[in-house]
């Protein structure tokens, strides 16, 4: 087993390293104070510092990194497989609110721009995933609904209903991420056409312009009473009556489960990768804070249950660094199908992990772990709702064990 990365990937990461260290890193206090200084704090991407990293970005080359070999149209991605990926996007991730999105990797313009890339129509690429790769603008997916368990996608309600060359949309949404954001110009929607169709034929994904009559983005969400402006938001949407052409429709009708699946695989793994860069910051700073902090006469390094939380957190991230790396590989070499068990297996086992990694951090350094000095509790509010987005853990849990399952009783013959 080869487990160096080849030399493309060894001179980006170093790129990155350095641009995360001296760009990002130095930027995230100021980030904070030009935010509040908005008229709208959900318009993130008009700080002038996401503007002045993303022309750093594109400058050293590490601009659409996401986007896998062959799949840019216009030039403007660096054409890498998952393998090349996954180290950028872990750096990406220590910071969490900049690394993203100056880079313009940040969900979910990423699986947006996949789905226009796969599906969309020469006027829809034109129109939305060009601007979208040149970070002009911002989009959003709208699948959730408050209504159902949209844990099976199959559930949901919101109607697209076909009047001559128009499709006419009703429903609600909600934590559709991003939506608050002002810059958020078009909407990826999900919703049925056909009830009466096969199960899984039953749904449809349409492109809606903000500007759409009749959408009206109803309220932010807010998460443990955070309203994650940082990343422009989740927000409740409700569609009355709204009407967008027959030539918004993405794919076929009917096409709307299969195209929500390739999305979200891949957006599976991108998650992953980046909050394995959320554990090793926090392992970092939860080393920093006991080193220098002394309590019954000793430093807090030196309390076994500390030393404890540390050599775990190591032997951890380097276990879901590994397990992320394989499925990455898997997904270059036999596709997201063939990689479906380990997708399932890493968007379990990260979260899971990397929560219980940033809360003994968080328990290191007191209470300030908790406060707006250290990035830790806004950390553990975006992995513990990763818990839940692209699927909660006991459908990925049931699902691998079904699998499992089969897979045993086959080898017995």
């Amino acid at each position: 087993m080869q487990f160096g990365f080849d030399d493309r990937t060894q001179a980006l990461v170093a790129e990155m390293r350095d641009f995360f260290d001296t760009h990002v890193l130095a930027s995230e206090k100021v980030f904070g104070e030009q935010l509040d200084a908005l008229d709208d704090r959900f318009a993130f991407t008009r700080t002038q510092v996401v503007r002045d990293l993303q022309a750093e970005a594109r400058a050293r080359g590490l601009w659409n990194l996401f986007l896998p070999a062959g799949s840019d149209p216009d030039g403007l991605g660096a054409g890498l497989t998952n393998l090349q990926y996954a180290p950028l996007a872990e750096i990406s991730g220590a910071s969490p609110n900049l690394g993203p999105v100056a880079m313009n990797c940040a969900a979910p313009d990423t699986g947006n721009m996949e789905v226009l890339h796969l599906f969309g129509t020469p006027e829809q690429k034109e129109r939305w995933l060009t601007p979208l790769l040149a970070g002009e603008i911002r989009s959003a997916f709208a699948m959730t609904e408050p209504d159902v368990a949209s844990s099976d996608a199959t559930n949901v309600q919101l109607s697209i209903t076909r009047d001559g060359d128009e499709y006419v949309i009703n429903g609600r949404k909600w934590w559709i991420t991003g939506a608050m954001n002002p810059d958020c110009t078009v909407f990826i929607v999900m919703g049925k056409t056909d009830p009466d169709a096969a199960r899984h034929r039953q749904q449809s994904m349409v492109l809606v312009p903000r500007d759409t009559p009749g959408l009206t983005v109803l309220r932010p969400m807010e998460v443990f009473g955070w309203d994650d402006h940082e990343h422009g938001g989740h927000a409740e949407l409700v569609f009355t009556d709204v009407r967008v052409p027959a030539s918004h429709l993405i794919g076929e009708e009917g096409g709307g489960f299969a195209i929500a699946q390739a999305r979200l695989g891949p957006g599976r793994i991108h998650h992953c990768m980046r909050t394995i860069g959320i554990a090793e910051r926090a392992l970092s700073l939860m080393c920093a804070r006991v080193d220098e902090r002394v309590a019954f006469g000793r430093p807090i390094s030196e309390q076994g249950v500390v030393r404890d939380w540390i050599a775990t957190a190591r032997i951890e991230i380097e276990q879901l660094r590994l397990l992320t790396l394989k499925t990455a590989w898997l997904m270059d070499t036999v596709g997201t199908r063939g990689a479906h068990t380990e997708i399932q297996a890493i968007k379990i086992a990260v979260p899971r992990t990397v929560q219980k990694i940033l809360d003994n951090a968080i328990q290191a350094h007191g209470a300030g772990g908790v406060s707006q000095d250290f990035p830790l509790s806004m950390m553990h509010a975006g992995v513990r709702t990763l818990r839940l987005a692209d699927g909660p853990d006991e459908v990925h849990v049931n699902s691998l064990a079904k699998a499992e399952l089969k897979r045993q009783a086959a080898a017995r013959g």
